[in-house]
């Protein structure tokens, strides 16, 4: 190529340049479980959401976070993950479909908010022209929070509405009908199911002739070979779920709306307030018992040495007192007959297992320190690879850089033309920009090794957790159990249970514990039960089960009442 002469001209701008701002996008997609709209599919979203990103110059997606709940709760997996991965700094911008995905309720909206600002990352949505960068974006995304809690008022408001004037009407208000029902397609209200009454009439008069208790009624009828309408075996649930059904008697109920007479009856009205009085009696009406669900600071951790199944929070009444139980879901649901595991006294573990969990923080601050160091060693020997490419990479983007370079001051210089500087650039700023994206999807994999701690900062969380066992109250120290507690196992040959716990020394999350008792912690690690988690430092559970205490495990076969002592192993 001839070289051209330079002239006195002044010089022509560098177009089209690589974009000098370069940002990493996290995208948020939520789908309510109840939504079947479209374009609100998690799938759709996502869609919209690359193309979106794709559309703005030196942007690059760095990661993804997706949820199927609510919005208007916080109680979210990928939610927690994405607030700890923008204070960790893992990304610029958290682009979302609509606000809407992103909260529903303007309060927890506008926290939301004010976690990402305080980790300097920006809130955008691809339908809704804001950008929470600027004052104004601000106050345009809190307005768009208020129409969508309005909306979703209003959807809930609208939906009641209609109930209620079904109910008025004596139609049926729910999708399924009771057993022993079918609905009129045409009229709304409900028929007698033939091959279904018998069954429901057998469960009355069981329950108020014979007397049998409900776990009782759901072995005699299934004995029978009578099955619910999913073929399903009867529970002491579903048994209940039928004694105090109105429906039976021929009416509606929804809310504060009752329909009499709406339909034929199964049975008379003196049988079903007969029945209403002995579960009142029993304490098994369920809108006259006290729940105590907060009180079980083991629930879903206890995994069923028999059947498999999640022990659960249960109660008996007895004489004097009310004595709780963690019991299998099986047994609790099917009797005896399906799981024979032993119920577990459960102020007894909870206690135990609040002293281990204090005694392994005061106690093994070696061996927590010790199997942060053996996370570390296992964390990057894991990532070598993902290594040994981000070196490759960032040595790829430092060559292209010096090529684009070359190639301007060629130009300059007159030794080729701008058509093929542009041809050549545009070919450099696509390639520049898929090794920027595969740079920050390596970092961010080498990121989530865990840090190390010191012995001062590992002291302050072990008073943080004492603080909680020995002065929270039940919510506070349900929460620390959440946090620091993985799974509880029952051995039944040696009538031990051993509790292996997950290590979180995020020292804000134990305070929040002390502090607020709340259900659910922003800053709690994932749940998994096995590996080093993605917040940081978080230890692998294998090294620290081996060291756990044992404890002695109470279980109760069919009585109710306390034992004699802390533990009994002679059932």
């Amino acid at each position: 190529m001839a070289r051209r002469l330079r002239t006195g001209r002044a010089p022509v701008p560098r177009a089209p340049i690589p974009p000098t701002t370069y940002l990493r996008i996290a995208t948020y997609t939520r789908r309510s479980t109840d939504e079947e709209n479209q374009p609100f599919t998690l799938g759709a979203q996502d869609t919209k959401l690359d193309a979106y990103a794709a559309s703005q110059e030196g942007w690059s997606i760095v990661a993804k976070f997706s949820d199927d709940a609510s919005g208007a709760t916080l109680d979210r997996p990928d939610l927690e993950r994405m607030i700890a991965a923008a204070k960790a700094g893992k990304f610029d911008v958290l682009l979302v479909y609509r606000v809407d995905r992103f909260s529903r309720r303007i309060r927890d909206l506008v926290w939301l908010l004010d976690e990402l600002d305080q980790a300097g990352v920006s809130f955008r949505s691809a339908t809704e022209p804001f950008d929470t960068s600027t004052p104004a974006g601000r106050m345009l995304v809190q307005m768009l929070g208020v129409f969508a809690e309005f909306e979703r008022e209003m959807i809930i408001d609208r939906v009641i509405n209609g109930m209620e004037s079904k109910a008025r009407k004596g139609q049926w208000t729910l999708s399924v009908p009771p057993e022993g029902y079918e609905v009129d397609a045409g009229t709304q209200h409900l028929n007698p199911l033939a091959r279904e009454v018998p069954t429901i009439q057998t469960i009355f008069d069981l329950y108020t002739v014979r007397r049998l208790g409900a776990r009782s009624i759901a072995k005699e009828v299934n004995q029978r070979g009578l099955r619910r309408r999913s073929g399903r075996p009867w529970s002491h649930k579903t048994v209940i779920d039928v004694l105090t059904n109105p429906a039976y008697i021929g009416a509606v109920a929804f809310r504060d709306i009752y329909a009499p007479d709406s339909h034929p009856a199964l049975i008379s009205s003196d049988t079903f307030a007969l029945a209403q009085e002995i579960l009142t009696e029993r304490g098994e009406h369920p809108a006259k018992s006290a729940g105590a669900a907060s009180d079980y600071y083991l629930t879903g951790k206890i995994c069923c040495p028999r059947c498999g199944k999640t022990y659960l929070g249960t109660s008996a009444t007895g004489k004097r007192h009310r004595y709780h139980y963690y019991t299998c879901f099986t047994r609790n649901r099917y009797g005896t007959d399906h799981c024979d595991a032993p119920r577990l006294q459960a102020d007894v573990l909870d206690d135990a297992v609040l002293r281990a969990v204090g005694d392994f923080y005061s106690d093994n601050t070696d061996l927590i320190l010790e199997s942060i160091t053996a996370a570390q060693t296992r964390h990057r020997a894991a990532t070598a690879d993902a290594e040994a490419e981000l070196n490759t990479v960032s040595a790829q983007l430092a060559q292209k850089q010096v090529v684009i370079d070359r190639y301007f001051t060629d130009y300059e210089d007159g030794r080729i033309d701008r058509g093929l500087l542009e041809t050549r650039i545009e070919k450099l700023s696509t390639e520049l920009t898929q090794l920027r994206r595969r740079r920050d999807q390596l970092q961010l994999l080498i990121d989530t090794a865990p840090e190390a701690i010191t012995q001062d900062q590992l002291d302050a969380i072990a008073d943080d957790v004492n603080q909680v066992i020995h002065d929270g109250d039940h919510p506070q120290r349900k929460e620390l159990c959440n946090l620091l507690v993985d799974e509880i196992k029952i051995d039944l040959t040696a009538e031990t249970a051993t509790p292996v716990f997950r290590v979180n020394l995020d020292p804000a999350a134990t305070k929040k514990a002390a502090s607020a008792p709340t259900s659910h912690l922003i800053g709690a690690p994932n749940r998994s039960s096995r590996g080093v988690r993605e917040r940081g430092p978080l230890v692998e559970l294998r090294g620290l089960e081996p060291l756990t205490p044992t404890l002695p495990v109470w279980c109760a076969t069919s009585c109710a009442t306390a034992p004699s002592g802390p533990f009994r192993t002679d059932c």
